[in-house]
């Protein structure tokens, strides 16, 4: 038998190969299947003309492919190949030739067997069609130079254009100019006068420079310049703490990834650090840093639904979302517009779109506890309270009591251990919902024996039961609404419950259960949130007559009772303990979760429904793509090689990104002007040069922006007056050859910022939670302003709950950015409302009160002296005689409130000097 197999096999391979030979022998491609060709399709994509980017006038563009990044012809391949999905009509939109124009069936028919045959093209089976790169931003960069400083290559330009330097600017500006670009504070009226005095013109060249130099060096070293330059990191990331959906839920304790950003840039931590650390800081020890992955808005689950189209639909708009981040903030590229087709412009195909979304497929939008340090102060506080509680249990356990914790998004129901091959729990009420439960052991590691991998069997009252929520939804680890129900029918007296049986004996001593855990672990400040749906219950174990037998009811457990005074003492101790737990331990943060990586499709138009080839873990080809690890690597080693393919210094963008946008932040605008687009579509550089030379030196300081900082602000170029002359205003009106300090206003944060450090009410603590300003809101109400201008919100404006869609009503009328889009370059403004909030909104009117008390204090009951020293406070110098006599008059005439308001409204206090 296995001989006659064996020789069937064998004819039947042989019969096979042959016709396959004779199938390919019997298409004659010069004169069956190009005239087909020629006839429909070559008017629209032949070499004089490519619609959607496509050709098919040689076998290399087939290959390729056009605008749709799916290539045309895959030889053998008839059902990859898209040609052959567009002649048939498979998508009426994409059909073609559309219409009544379909080519015929035997010729769509008589192309499927060329395609099947291996595409056999007479003369062109070496083919290749891939454009050059030769767009600035992708080419290696330069490295040997003529000059060696910034204002060398800057002098250079400006000579070509026959415009120079502008003189230096008076040391009142300079260190306003410097405080505010390093710090995002105005300097104290007391520390610009010394600085003027050190930078007096009756001083020498060196004394002066000594002077700058050490103004400089104590800006870097200030802990607000962290919070200046995290605050255009955020910017550019979209960072904000709730998701900008249509509930637009708040972000659980978000804010430690921005408190990851400040203390970066104030250790001066590598950028390459930096980097690598916000996409694998779960395994490089800076959990924290995760953040970055999902600071871009998303939709949460339950406003998705259950529809499994909206569910694949959504999980590729959250993928979406996390290489929009990468792309913009750390490539400089609009990597989004290679979701659906080739990028139109750079050399990004959907191929290698789909190939970074598989990098991050392990990435989901949602809290963690994060990974922190044993000596984390949290950590450290942590282990102190946990042992005050094991103590707690073991006293109600040797009392033999029964108790339950409330740890806010769930409850622990605890008891004496039980030794058990079954357990039962019966509710009391008559609709039930749960969306995970842990039965925990009672010894070592508290392991939860309903671990789906451990084996456990769920059932639940078939009278009850819910066939869309079932019982393997109460160990599948997902948090939320998508859980187990049940009801109790119209007529039916019976109550849900719920039997577990074990593969093996168990002894267990605590059940941990929820409603919806995710409310706890993702979101805050909502009504009604964190509440139980399954009310009280029994628990049940079976006696030794195989009868169900209550053991615990965790009514009796809530119930006071006052003949055992030392349980319920006991009882308030431990959730004392908890309470203390949830708000100094470590807590559940917005920083991503990570989840087993699925394989990773090309999706023909973007769409999850239109899964075509296979792709796997890389950058974009075209720039050296290859990261180097095996293709079912796990998720976490894939974001570590991605990051490394990042900070490559072969990798041409990264670095330049990064020195581009640290001299945009100084100068308002960068060498290139678009600062996250280097793509063709972007602006080109004005000095190239000068940007691959500061790229260099970047690299070569160990990737520290500290030393780019410092480098740019010493030199001549930034110390220059602002002021116009005619020659500068015509050959170069926006000033992007910098022959003067461009002028421009500040942002938002740092008028509040510096008006409340005037009156001298700032808060200068740096990080922890967000200062509240908004209300506690219903799932999918809005977002309303309570408080913006009270006392507990007298921090910086980082600090400040950054909420999407929500306008704060008083600065985001100067351009605060709403997080929804990303923001590399806040546009800038001007509106009546501006000046309308910084004269009459509470925020100002408070803060010039105590503006106006400060004066007074100050300098006693003189109208003179109090008028100097609010023009002290809020612009660092005494008034000129005119504008005290007429703020005298005003004073007098009006309040040294309103004189107060009024210099607030000035162009001298919110533009850089």
């Amino acid at each position: 038998m296995i001989r006659q197999w064996l020789i069937f096999q064998f004819v039947a391979m042989v019969l096979v190969t042959s016709s396959e030979i004779t199938l390919a022998s019997e298409i004659d491609f010069e004169n069956d299947v190009y005239p087909i060709l020629e006839d429909n399709c070559l008017f629209c994509h032949g070499e004089d003309e490519q619609e959607s980017g496509l050709r098919l006038d040689r076998r290399g563009y087939m290959l390729r492919g056009g605008d749709s990044g799916l290539a045309a012809v895959v030889p053998e391949h008839p059902e990859k190949s898209y040609l052959i999905d567009v002649i048939n009509h498979v998508d009426e939109e994409m059909a073609m030739p559309p219409d009544e124009d379909k080519i015929a069936d035997e010729d769509i028919d008589l192309i499927t067997r060329w395609i099947q045959a291996g595409a056999v093209w007479p003369g062109q089976m070496d083919d290749i069609a891939e454009e050059e790169i030769d767009h600035w931003a992708f080419l290696p960069r330069q490295t040997e130079f003529d000059q060696d400083c910034i204002d060398d290559f800057l002098r250079e330009k400006l000579a070509g254009a026959g415009v120079s330097f502008s003189d230096t600017a008076d040391a009142r500006s300079l260190i306003r100019r410097a405080s505010i670009v390093l710090t995002g504070l105005a300097p104290t009226p007391e520390r610009t006068t010394q600085f003027i005095e050190a930078f007096a013109e009756d001083r020498d060249a060196e004394e002066r420079n000594a002077a700058y130099e050490n103004l400089i060096e104590e800006l870097l070293a200030s802990p607000h310049f962290g919070e200046r330059w995290a605050q255009h990191w955020l910017d550019v990331i979209r960072w904000a703490e709730t998701n900008g959906s249509e509930s637009n839920l708040y972000r659980k304790n978000a804010w430690m990834y921005r408190d990851y950003v400040v203390r970066s840039f104030n250790e001066d931590k590598p950028y390459d650090e930096f980097i690598r650390e916000q996409l694998a800081g779960d395994v490089l020890g800076h959990g924290d840093a995760t953040g970055f992955l999902v600071a871009g808005p998303h939709v949460p689950a339950a406003t998705v639904g259950q529809e499994p189209t909206a569910i694949r639909q959504a999980r590729a708009d959250r993928m979406d979302e996390v290489l929009q981040t990468v792309g913009a903030s750390m490539m400089g590229v609009t990597i989004g517009c290679a979701r659906c087709h080739n990028h139109k412009f750079d050399p990004i195909s959907i191929q290698d779109y789909y190939s970074m979304s598989a990098a991050f497929q392990d990435v989901e939008f949602g809290s963690r506890f994060p990974e922190l340090a044993d000596d984390h102060p949290r950590v450290l506080r942590s282990t102190q309270l946990r042992s005050h509680l094991d103590d707690q249990r073991q006293e109600m356990r040797s009392n033999g009591w029964a108790w339950v914790e409330d740890w806010t998004g769930y409850e622990e129901v605890h008891f004496p251990t039980q030794t058990i091959d079954e357990m039962r729990i019966v509710f009391n009420g008559r609709w039930v919902m749960l969306d995970e439960m842990e039965i925990l052991e009672a010894d070592g590691e508290h392991r939860n024996v309903l671990a789906p991998e451990l084996g456990a069997v769920i059932t639940d009252n078939p009278s009850t039961h819910v066939a869309s929520q079932p019982t393997s939804n109460l160990n599948n680890g997902v948090f939320g609404t998508k859980g187990w129900r049940g009801v109790s029918k119209k007529g039916n007296k019976e109550t849900p419950w719920l039997q577990f049986e074990f593969p093996k004996t168990v002894s267990v001593s605590s059940i941990r259960l929820s409603s919806n855990r995710e409310d706890f672990l993702e979101t805050d400040y909502l009504e009604g949130m964190n509440k139980s749906k399954y009310g009280d219950f029994n628990i049940e174990i079976l006696d030794d007559d195989g009868q169900w037998r209550p053991f615990a009811s965790t009514a009796a457990m809530r119930k006071k009772s006052t003949d055992i005074e030392q349980r319920q003492a006991l009882q308030q101790k431990i959730q004392e303990v908890i309470g203390a737990l949830i708000v100094e331990g470590p807590q559940p943060a917005f920083l991503a979760q990570f989840v087993e990586p699925v394989e990773t499709f090309v999706l023909a138009r973007g769409s999850p429904e239109s899964p075509r080839d296979r792709v796997h873990a890389a950058a974009p080809n075209r720039l050296g793509g290859d990261l180097g690890i095996d293709p079912e690597s796990p998720g976490a080693l894939r974001r570590q090689a991605f990051a490394d393919w990042l900070v490559s210094p072969e990798n041409p963008l990264t670095a330049r990104v990064m020195a581009n946008r640290i001299w945009h932040h100084i100068f308002g605008s960068g060498i290139v002007p678009t600062p996250s687009d280097f793509g063709l579509a972007g602006a080109p550089p004005t000095h190239p040069e000068l940007l691959d030379w500061l790229t260099g030196q970047f690299i070569e300081s160990n990737w520290s922006m500290k030393s780019m900082v410092r480098m740019i602000v010493l030199s001549d170029a930034f110390k220059q007056s602002n002021a116009p002359n005619e020659a500068g205003l015509a050959k170069d009106a926006t000033a992007q050859l910098l022959w003067r300090f461009p002028p421009r206003r500040v942002e938002a944060e740092v008028i509040r910022d510096s008006v409340l450090q005037a009156s001298g009410r700032l808060d200068p603590t740096i990080g922890g939670p967000s200062y509240r300003i908004h209300n506690v809101k219903k799932r999918y109400a809005q977002w309303e302003v309570v408080d913006n201008h009270g006392d507990e919100t007298w921090r910086r404006m980082l600090y400040q709950e950054r909420m999407r869609r929500v306008d704060d009503r008083i600065f985001t009328a100067f351009d605060f950015p709403d997080c929804g889009q990303i923001r590399a370059k806040r546009p800038v403004s001007t509106t009546p409302l501006q000046a309308l909030n910084l004269m009459n909104s509470d925020f100002v009117v408070n803060q010039a009160t105590l503006l106006a008390e400060r004066a007074r204090s100050e300098r006693g009951d003189a109208i003179d002296a109090q008028v100097i020293r609010c023009f002290e406070l809020l612009l660092c110098r005494q008034p000129s005689q005119d504008e005290l006599e007429a703020s005298i008059e005003v004073a007098k005439t009006q309040s040294l409130e309103l004189l107060c308001r009024t210099l607030i409204n000035t162009n001298e206090f919110a533009f850089l000097p």
